[in-house]
């Protein structure tokens, strides 16, 4: 461990996670397709927006979270992947309850989709003509797309979360890494301790 870093790691700046950047298209995209196309007092509206705006927060918090908590930052985040499947499913429902059309994956619709979901940088801008031209149907299934994307983002950092997680442990652990070796230096020895606190040592020469 570098002395001059600490033991609390720099937390995320969420706004450069593509997850977040997606959930934040996810979230304006849906704020404004429920109030348009539900009706009013439609539990739905509320349901959908709810679970939209936990994956964007769940996303920043967690991303906030890990600088002391790796062991929270994993927690959010899931709960975030948790938020935007539920929202996944009401789109779902809103194309089959209607008898609309699902875009199969491989279609030139969904492939259209998918290729503007890989814009840089992701903002509501880059789809607002489309929800401002477009029927219902074609807005729904291009958020589906996006929840696609967004939850496979999700995956993908949850799993490099755990994966730093076995190697690095979490707060805790860094702390007693850093107060043995700080211990070592202290008496004149330097170790190499890992994610449980066991170490190498090595007596300094005279």
């Amino acid at each position: 461990m570098n002395p001059d870093q600490g033991f609390l790691p720099k937390h995320g700046n969420y706004q450069e996670l593509k997850a977040f950047q997606k959930a934040e298209v996810v979230y304006d995209l849906t704020v404004r397709f429920a109030r348009k196309y539900l009706g009013r007092g439609d539990r739905t509206v509320d349901q959908m927006v709810q679970a939209a705006r936990s994956g964007k927060k769940n996303l920043l918090e967690g991303s906030k979270a890990s600088k002391t908590s790796k062991e929270m930052e994993i927690k959010l985040t899931n709960v975030a992947r948790a938020s935007l499947e539920e929202l996944l499913d009401d789109y779902l429902d809103y194309l089959r309850s209607r008898d609309l059309p699902m875009w199969p994956k491989d279609s030139k619709e969904a492939l259209y989709a998918r290729r503007l979901g890989t814009k840089q940088p992701q903002t509501y801008e880059l789809y607002r003509e489309i929800f401002e031209t477009r029927p219902p149907e074609v807005i729904a299934n291009i958020a589906v797309c996006l929840i696609n994307q967004a939850n496979y983002l999700i995956d993908r950092q949850i799993a490099r979360l755990e994966k730093d997680f076995l190697e690095q442990g979490g707060l805790r652990e860094r702390m007693t890494r850093a107060r043995l070796e700080q211990r070592a230096k202290e008496d004149g020895t330097h170790r190499s301790y890992g994610s449980h606190g066991t170490y190498k040592s090595h007596r300094k020469n005279s």
